[in-house]
């Protein structure tokens, strides 16, 4: 009986190790109901489901009331996976998780059995209790009205993903970033009407995929481009932690000035130039001669990457010392202002201020943002923290001048030359060992944004 269980046990691991990855394409109402309630905040922009909800009889003050409640619920927590380099592993991030398990279970009691824990139980059961007022609610104002059309379209889309083979381009990800998969777990992608409007939306986390999508999209070609673009930020994230430590060293190690903003890009340029490069080239027939990315930086290195991308992946060649030292020349010989330009550099912030507001002027200066952390304690210690991320490094002063920028240049051996008149404003910035921009602002009467635009390179 042993030797039975031992040759299925054997069988059973060959076959589940063996298999291609699996795309799972589907609806889910509570993962749709979520984010309907989430696009009626009062934070989130104008949209077609806020539209709808607030030209509808359900716009009363009981339903506004549970919108709020709904709003004001704080399911956001994170964790960072400490042994990783800095940047090179997305937070763990509770939400991802939330929505998750609405795609995976098929009611909200399985949803909070599976939840409980993640978040607090009062919050939780609040969260459900939400979904299950507004289910009606979005079916009867969003669903119902484009049904017909929708069903249809998640039909084309199943077909479409299985005559394109879309697994395969999951398994070009796997061995161009050298990463790994368990091929028993399947990748699913949950859509969901976007009626009267224009594109689709796109985001990916753990296995999953979710896209608001138009009733009338009549090409695929741009969504499941776009669709294995946000799938690589989840292939380069399972990237083990060997693998990303030989990454992070090739590039402390590389001699260029660029090197360390060459890092931070290069998430989002490999996924661009594989998702809208690679992919859309072999579902077209032809290059996409347009832009792949709405952020320059992105845009014009992934497309002069491309083709050393597209070299490793026609060899089945996983990223190594020499792509990596190849992309940082690239980075280097096309684009060496970048480094300078605040567009740029000002998306990987680490910000200390003791006024908070200072938080938000930048958050409105500078909207596009990659990795941010701010601190409002003007502290040796939270200097230290700030040093030990590869961010541009933002130290705005604007209480006790003169002991604050002294103890700025104590902490910086590069401003060991460096002076300053405490009394008087400026705005100073300099590339500091670790190829990193400390930018230091001394604040008197002027505003933020006013002193950036004076910013002077030491």
């Amino acid at each position: 009986m042993r030797n039975r269980l031992l040759v299925f046990f054997v069988f059973f691991t060959a076959l589940m190790f063996g298999q291609k990855p699996v795309f799972t394409i589907r609806y889910s109402e509570q993962l749709a109901v979520f984010i309907f309630m989430q696009n009626l905040s009062e934070n989130y922009p104008e949209n077609v489901f806020k539209s709808e909800f607030q030209k509808s009889k359900y716009f009363t003050e009981k339903y506004k009331n549970i919108v709020s409640k709904f709003d004001q619920l704080n399911i956001y927590y994170s964790y960072r996976f400490e042994e990783f380099p800095y940047g090179s592993k997305k937070n763990m991030q509770t939400q991802d998780f939330l929505m998750k398990n609405l795609i995976e279970t098929e009611n909200l009691r399985d949803f909070k059995i599976r939840s409980i824990g993640m978040i607090p139980n009062q919050t939780l059961n609040d969260l459900a209790q939400s979904i299950l007022e507004f289910t009606p609610i979005y079916n009867e104002l969003i669903y119902n009205p484009n049904k017909e059309k929708f069903e249809a379209q998640l039909g084309n889309i199943q077909k479409y993903s299985k005559e394109s083979q879309i697994e395969n381009y999951f398994e070009t990800g796997l061995l161009f970033y050298n990463s790994s998969w368990d091929n028993s777990i399947p990748f699913v992608a949950a859509f969901y009407p976007l009626p009267n409007s224009k594109g689709f939306t796109a985001q990916a986390f753990c296995n999953n995929f979710i896209s608001a999508v138009q009733t009338d999209l009549k090409s695929y070609k741009d969504l499941f481009s776009v669709m294995l673009h946000e799938t690589y930020h989840i292939i380069y994230d399972e990237q083990s932690l060997e693998v990303k430590t030989q990454i992070d060293t090739y590039f402390k190690e590389n001699k260029s000035k660029c090197s360390n903003y060459a890092y931070q890009l290069m998430n989002e340029v490999l996924a661009t130039a594989l998702g809208n490069g690679y992919v859309f080239e072999n579902l077209d027939g032809k290059i996409d001669t347009g832009d792949w990315y709405n952020k320059k930086y992105i845009n014009l290195m992934a497309k002069q990457i491309y083709p050393l991308v597209k070299e490793y992946i026609n060899q089945k060649k996983p990223i190594d010392k020499n792509f990596i030292d190849s992309y940082i020349k690239c980075y280097e010989l096309n684009f060496p202002d970048w480094i300078n330009e605040l567009d740029n550099i000002m998306t990987y912030r680490y910000v200390i201020s003791e006024n908070e507001e200072d938080f938000k002027a930048i958050g409105k200066l500078f909207r596009y943002r990659s990795r941010t952390e701010y601190d409002s304690e003007f502290t040796e210690n939270s200097i230290d923290k700030m040093q030990k991320t590869p961010l541009t490094k933002v130290i705005i002063v604007s209480n006790n001048s003169n002991e604050s920028l002294k103890l700025v240049k104590t902490k910086f051996k590069e401003l060991k030359n460096w002076h300053f008149k405490a009394d008087k404003e400026f705005a100073d910035k300099i590339l500091l060992n670790d190829k990193s921009q400390l930018i230091i602002l001394n604040q008197k009467k002027s505003t933020i944004e006013a002193l950036f635009k004076t910013i002077k390179t030491l």
